[in-house]
């Protein structure tokens, strides 16, 4: 499947650990074309295999969906392109911790904590996650320290989470409940100080698949 013009500008400017263009990789790798480094290196070898995966899911969407439908995988290939880059690179480095630590933690490693404590909820999935640095109350204006390239300052942050619910979620009940599960695993798994918390409804899954076990986990969780 060779992704469409539109995708391939999302990932233009991407560029791998190894500094290899992820674009460049994925297009040499459907052409059929072997690179020796390629084929040792390890980010390369995932940024593949996410391909791979993507073609995979785009086409039971198409084969399942009738031809009315095919847009559906599009923007469902759209959606799953945006975590395929947040997981194949590093990102920023990001603050843990008090403010006289010095820890700190990649974008994409954080990311992947929060996606994967949302989809403790049944049916629930997590898309894309940002994490910025919280802007200041008014009142708190400081200057801004200097830090180095590729880092955010060391301070509370703010987390702007994608999600797609199952049909059976009310919506204001399990933005909220993806909220706490983003707090506990921030301070717990992470700790991480987070200031705000964002919580983006993106679809509704509409599966009836998706929707087992939702009464049960919120009632369980509401005892």
């Amino acid at each position: 499947m060779a992704m469409n013009e539109e995708g391939r500008g999302a990932v233009d400017e991407e560029t791998l650990p190894c500094g290899r263009e992820l674009a460049r990789v994925w297009e040499r790798w459907e052409a059929g074309e072997r690179d020796p480094h390629v084929d040792g290196c390890a980010y390369c070898a995932d940024a593949v295999a996410a391909l791979r995966a993507l073609e995979g899911v785009v086409a039971q969407a198409r084969v399942a969906e009738p031809p009315e439908q095919a847009s559906q995988a599009a923007t469902l290939a759209g959606r799953i392109m945006d975590v395929v880059r947040l997981e194949l690179r590093p990102g920023r480095t990001l603050p843990l911790g008090d403010e006289d630590e010095d820890v700190w933690i990649v974008e994409a490693a954080a990311a992947r904590t929060i996606r994967a404590a949302v989809e403790t909820l049944p049916g629930v999935r997590a898309g894309s996650c940002r994490i910025d640095i919280a802007p200041l109350e008014a009142g708190q204006g400081r200057p801004a320290p200097v830090v180095p390239s590729g880092r955010l300052p060391r301070g509370p942050v703010r987390v702007r989470v994608e999600i797609q619910v199952a049909l059976a979620w009310n919506l204001r009940d399990v933005a909220d409940r993806a909220r706490h599960r983003v707090l506990a695993a921030a301070d717990a798994e992470l700790g991480m100080r987070v200031a705000e918390i964002d919580v983006r409804i993106a679809d509704i899954i509409d599966d009836g698949a998706e929707d087992d076990g939702v009464g049960d986990g919120v009632e369980g969780e509401r005892r």
